[in-house]
């Protein structure tokens, strides 16, 4: 599967702590929620595929400094995987360190269809604060919105709005960007006044409430690709509607 031909999925949540049964749980969450998968395989740094005959115990010893080592189908064709990692203190939002949940699935019919519900369990199996799950083209122009440093001038792209780096945000409970699926925690929700009847009737035709009362909101029906003017637009738009996002609000 090329980079290309793939979406990314990426959720954001408290750091593991101790024996932090979190990583099991989003593994058999993601396979609940991709028909037919089987994340059994895993790689090693210098490429070597080796398939586990027990993942779950195989996965609770592997956990070092705060991370969770890389797990796949074993299916190049069809490649969907999940590895966890840690973002420190310093540069995650109000200085409180983060697991971060990093997934690859195919932008095929299957992937697309899954995408949602793995988004969900992924998020929810980490307690998520936020996260989303966008096609790679579409994430590499969203992610170019965020600066880092003082002299980094050029505008962003398709003139999206500048977002601030995760470091500078006030609270983790504030997403940091915008994607095509969007998990917000109940927190998350409450954080950027979501939803609101009187203005987010459009998102909230395509958004669903989950168990722990967070939402999966989807920015367009189909996945977002922003050479389509219709997905700019809705795009653009969903930044406007919540400035909080990417620590734009003045407020």
């Amino acid at each position: 599967m090329t980079a290309k031909r793939k979406i990314t999925l990426i959720v954001y949540a408290p750091a593991l702590v101790g024996d932090d049964s979190r990583p099991v749980a989003v593994v058999h969450e993601m396979e609940r929620a991709f028909p037919g998968l089987r994340l059994g395989w895993t790689t090693s740094l210098d490429g070597q595929r080796t398939l586990l005959a027990n993942r779950d115990a195989w996965l609770a010893q592997q956990r070092m400094d705060q991370e969770f080592p890389l797990l796949h189908n074993g299916d190049e064709r069809d490649y969907v995987s999940v590895y966890g990692m840690e973002a420190s203190a310093t540069s995650s939002p109000g200085g409180q360190a983060q697991l971060e949940v990093h997934a690859k699935l195919p932008l095929s019919p299957e992937g697309i269809t899954a995408a949602a519900d793995a988004l969900e369990a992924v998020a929810e199996a980490a307690r998520a604060y936020w996260g989303h799950a966008t096609p790679f083209r579409s994430s590499v122009d969203i992610a170019r919105q965020t600066k880092n440093r003082p002299d980094d001038l050029e505008p962003p792209p398709r003139g999206l709005p500048v977002i601030k780096s995760p470091g500078s945000i006030r609270s983790p409970e504030i997403p940091h960007r915008l994607g095509w699926l969007n998990y917000w925690s109940a927190a998350a929700a409450r954080a950027i006044c979501f939803p609101d009847p009187a203005r987010d009737a459009e998102l909230l035709s395509r958004s669903r409430r989950t168990a722990t009362g967070g939402w999966v909101v989807r920015l367009t029906d189909a996945p977002l690709d922003l050479d389509n003017p219709a997905h700019l637009d809705a795009l653009r738009q969903a930044y406007e509607r919540f400035p909080e996002i990417g620590g734009r609000s003045t407020l």
